[in-house]
């Protein structure tokens, strides 16, 4: 068994889904393992990851609609220290995930044909996010 490790650094614009498919593809494909699983871990606790469909923009975009009406802006929210899109990207997050489990397989992502990874940013402004890519393989 070997080991690969790396980090990414995802900036985004603000609120919506981000692929990064190409660049944990890349990490795999450049780790030289056959056979593995790669935990794909986001280091924050206001932007997650999702698997979701890559090949119509529509999904992403009926994706992010439901998550806000799901957990709208409010100012009923107690903790609103970074401003009112504060909690609702806790709890967006809190309904989504921050780690993927992905298998390696012939040295390349066993992802569905139309599967895509997404970094899940839920604040309004631009953030730089660490998503950290773990393989364990041979």
């Amino acid at each position: 068994m070997r080991q690969a490790a790396r980090t990414l650094s995802v900036a985004t614009p603000g609120q919506g889904l981000h692929e990064i498919t190409r660049e944990v593809a890349a990490f795999v494909a450049g780790a030289g393992m056959t056979t593995g699983l790669l935990t794909v871990f986001c280091r924050h606790t206001s932007a997650s990851l999702l698997i979701q469909e890559n090949a119509d923009p529509d999904v992403c975009r009926d994706l992010e609609d439901w998550v806000a009406r799901l957990a709208p802006e409010s100012p009923a929210y107690r903790h609103q220290d970074e401003g009112p899109d504060d909690m609702p990207a806790h709890l967006r997050t809190a309904l989504t995930t921050v780690q993927l489990s992905i298998p390696v397989v012939g040295g390349r992502l066993a992802l569905g044909t139309w599967q895509g990874i997404y970094l899940f940013e839920h604040r309004t402004r631009p953030h730089r996010r660490e998503v950290v890519l773990h393989l364990l393989g041979e």
